[in-house]
């Protein structure tokens, strides 16, 4: 069975930093583009980084872009979301998400996200930046 388990969550002061872990087994990772969506409290779930199969493409949501950095290690089948300049707004569960289908440009398109939009999910971790 594939599964994801991410790691790393907690409470951090705004401007703080923390870094997300996500491993994934069952599947053969090093072939699967990896992807980090959020859901925000009340709120829908948000696509904010992607990365190629490889690692060399990475990609980022505006509301991201400049403060979170993705990348992977293939070699320990590890995901992985650098986050840096923290603010309240970025308070959510975070789940990493993979799927076979090509949703990179859906997803820089804008497009909503849902729960079908990929295969395989984490359990979600939680991250909370108080105001």
């Amino acid at each position: 069975d594939v599964q994801l388990a991410e790691s790393g969550g907690g409470v951090v002061q705004p401007g703080g930093s923390l870094r997300l872990s996500c491993v994934g087994t069952g599947f053969t990772f090093s072939d699967n583009w990896m992807y980090w969506v959020r859901q925000a409290p009340g709120k829908g779930l948000e696509w904010i980084s992607a990365i190629n199969s490889g690692g060399h493409s990475t990609f980022y949501s505006d509301s991201v872009k400049g403060r979170f950095t993705i990348s992977r290690d293939n070699y320990k089948n590890t995901l992985y979301l650098q986050m840096n300049s923290l603010e309240p707004e970025d308070t959510a569960v975070y789940y990493c998400a993979t799927t076979p289908q090509k949703m990179i440009s859906y997803l820089l398109g804008g497009g909503p996200v849902s729960r079908d939009d990929f295969i395989h999910w984490g359990q979600g971790i939680q991250v909370t930046v108080p105001s």
